[in-house]
């Protein structure tokens, strides 16, 4: 494998290029910051995102984009928002027009265009004219505990079935077994719709509610991700899988989860402003939620979750009021897509 080439610095990016390092392979990372990459540099270790995570002596990092102008693969791990921006400049500014492997480790929907970042990709490429593999990394991988090489598993997919071979074997180590899949669709609606349904597990967390409303939630959340993959030409095995119920579950339950955070701390009667407000961290949920609900009405296909989320983040609904909507709503048919 080439030198690997990773666009953002915050915490799931610094943890892909500490990996791709500590498993050989000569990496740079890409921080739009200068005054992070400097620290980065100085210190070793991603201060801000990430203490306490050495760096490897083959992880370089730099915030000149011309310097990742030769890295292949290339993985994108900044938010959505920016996705197109960083990734279109990359393509603008490289000499060589022979195909390049773009593998996205962002979980979220372009809210503007309702693009996921696999047509980003495709549009970006064209607009530079340089042929693009695209793969899309998602699952149950907590940036802290990928870094510091607890065993975890995720899922490489690409509509190419020898690009996601050749970056599961790449990629995969002792400590993060990797599956390829074929589903780009399934693997990144899901990877984005799990965010919003952790920001409802964290106001039910923050209201005090049981193990039962957990489970509920979890359940009925995943319904919802299924139907919305299905209707948009996804697999829905994908679902039942690392990349849909596995990243669930974790960023539902764990405490480590940013989206999570966000939940509760509306629980606690703080507003979305005051939540954005007292972080640096980016929680894709909060965006993605306008885009999901979007993007369902065009499927029409139904997410009560994600539209009670909204509601509370966006219009001022209390979170009390959304869960008795949710438990109040017409009974139904458990099966039914």
């Amino acid at each position: 494998m080439n030198e690997i080439g990773v666009l953002g610095a915050g915490s799931f990016g610094t943890a892909i290029a500490q990996h791709a390092a500590a498993a050989g392979h000569p990496t740079r990372l890409w921080a739009r910051r200068a005054d992070q990459a400097h620290e980065m540099t100085a210190h070793r270790e991603n201060r801000l995102y990430l203490p306490g995570v050495a760096f490897s002596e083959l992880l370089e990092v730099t915030t000149d984009l011309d310097q990742l102008l030769d890295a292949d693969p290339l993985v994108v791990a900044v938010p959505s928002h920016g996705f197109r921006a960083v990734l279109g400049e990359l393509l603008a500014r490289r000499k060589s027009r022979a195909p390049l492997t773009v593998v996205s480790a962002t979980k979220g929907i372009e809210i503007e265009s309702l693009a996921r970042m696999s047509r980003v990709t495709q549009e970006e490429g064209e607009r530079a004219a340089t042929p693009v593999r695209f793969a899309v990394l998602s699952g149950p991988t907590f940036a802290a505990e990928l870094a510091r090489g607890m065993p975890s598993a995720a899922v490489v997919a690409s509509t190419d079935e020898e690009v996601a071979a050749g970056l599961r074997h790449a990629l995969a180590t002792r400590t993060l077994r990797l599956y390829s899949s074929g589903d780009v669709v399934g693997v990144e609606l899901a990877g984005t719709a799990k965010n919003v349904i952790a920001i409802a597990a964290g106001v039910l967390a923050g209201l005090g509610l049981g193990h039962n409303t957990m489970a509920a939630l979890i359940t009925r959340g995943l319904h919802e991700m299924t139907r919305l993959a299905v209707a948009s030409g996804g697999d829905p095995e994908t679902l039942r899988g690392l990349a849909g119920l596995g990243d669930l579950v974790l960023t539902c339950t764990g405490g480590l989860s940013r989206n999570r955070r966000v939940g509760l701390d509306l629980a606690r009667g703080r507003t979305l402003a005051e939540i954005q407000g007292g972080t640096s961290e980016v929680a894709e949920g909060v965006r993605s939620s306008l885009a999901l609900r979007r993007l369902a009405e065009e499927r029409g296909v139904e997410m009560p979750i994600v539209e009670q989320m909204t509601a509370v983040m966006y219009e001022g609904k209390s979170p009390e009021s959304a869960l008795e909507y949710l438990m109040t709503r017409e009974l139904k048919d458990e099966a039914r897509l």
